[in-house]
């Protein structure tokens, strides 16, 4: 599991092994969410709203870089 990026306190992981549709995990504490990547939106869970907005924008600002580090890690799911 390697941790993407800290981001003021919040952990950004992408798994292998992990599911479609392509998402991240974002985790504080213990709250975390899983965000799908390409729709930029909260598939499950929560986060306190600030955390949630910051973990929104970093998606948003690193889709492509995310896109990638999903299907490297998940070499059996088809890109989309």
């Amino acid at each position: 599991m390697p941790v993407y990026e800290f981001l003021d306190g919040i952990k950004i992981s992408v798994y292998s092994n992990d599911h479609v549709p392509p998402h991240i995990h974002a985790s504080i504490g213990e709250h975390e969410v899983l965000i799908d990547i390409q729709q930029v939106k909260v598939l499950i869970g929560s986060l306190p709203k600030s955390q949630l907005g910051k973990a929104l924008t970093f998606v948003a600002s690193n889709q492509n870089d995310l896109l990638v580090e999903f299907f490297n890690l998940n070499p059996t799911i088809k890109k989309i």
